[in-house]
């Protein structure tokens, strides 16, 4: 069997994808890049609103196609063009050090708020103001992890489609409703009109999430609120809640970092809101 053809490093496609790492080229084509097996997997089993396959092109090492061969057919099935690349090539697209093998340019997957809203959610994350997006993918799998109905990247929020969130999110982003842009004035009031509680996680907040849990109110729906990692929630933002809650520290560590706290303040209600039993383990298969 002869060397496989490589796609050329200086072909219009390779830099057609390689220009997915800027912001505005991503605004402008309403595409981004997901690298991976995982995050190319989820891609590959994701449809969009219209019903379309949400990877248009796959970029695959001939090493990386040879193991996730299955990988590559489902995506020549759903109509994805295939290349194979070498490793430098790949790098060179993801702008990343050590490339996985795969690389995964996608449609735009984000919802409009107002079918969030329509959904009628009972668990929602909305980050107000989170600026890392190794956060911001983190918090997006962890809300995906509990259960949540929906997303909320406010326009005061890294962008989504960042590849570093995107990586982070280990293809979260594909399993649950992501609304962007969303002012969190109008994320709030949306939310709070459909019936569900708003709550803001502030490590000044005045009320314990323990005391939440005790006196039975998180088992209604509800949005967490999460502010910037450094410095939290602005007052203007925390006035929008129907209260403001902090995780309690038992311990002697002086707080938690914001992926830590969205996990924790997400598993209390997702725990609330779900019967004895109720949720899968994760060692299940």
């Amino acid at each position: 069997m002869g060397t496989p053809e490589l796609i050329s490093p200086r072909s219009a496609r390779v830099a057609a994808a390689r220009r997915l790492v800027r912001r505005n080229f991503r605004g402008k084509d309403h595409r981004f890049l997901a690298e991976g097996p995982q995050a190319v997997r989820e891609a590959v089993a994701h449809r969009g609103a219209d019903g379309g396959p949400t990877l248009l092109e796959l970029f695959a090492t001939p090493e990386a196609a040879q193991r996730h061969d299955a990988i590559l057919a489902r995506a020549r099935a759903e109509g994805a063009r295939v290349h194979l690349a070498d490793e430098a090539t790949l790098a060179d697209i993801a702008q990343t050090v050590t490339p996985q093998g795969l690389v995964g340019v996608c449609r735009f997957v984000d919802r409009p708020f107002a079918d969030v809203l329509a959904a009628r959610p009972r668990l929602v994350a909305v980050l107000a103001h989170v600026r890392d997006p190794g956060n911001a993918g983190t918090v997006l799998r962890c809300a995906d992890a509990a259960g949540a109905d929906a997303v909320v990247f406010t326009d005061a929020s890294v962008d989504l489609y960042n590849p570093k969130a995107v990586r982070a999110s280990a293809g979260s982003l594909f399993h649950l409703p992501v609304a962007v842009g969303v002012p969190v004035e109008e994320a709030a009031r949306g939310l709070g009109e459909t019936g569900v509680r708003v709550l803001a996680a502030d490590g000044a907040g005045e009320s314990d999430l323990d005391d939440e849990l005790d006196a039975g109110t998180m088992g209604a729906p509800t949005a967490w609120i999460f502010g910037n990692e450094a410095w939290g929630l602005p007052e203007e933002t925390r006035a929008l809640a129907d209260a403001t809650v902090r995780v309690p520290i038992h311990g002697s560590a002086e707080s938690l970092n914001l992926a830590t706290a969205a996990a924790v303040c997400l598993y209390a209600s997702a725990r609330a809101q779900r019967s004895a039993g109720g949720c899968r383990s994760v060692t299940e298969s």
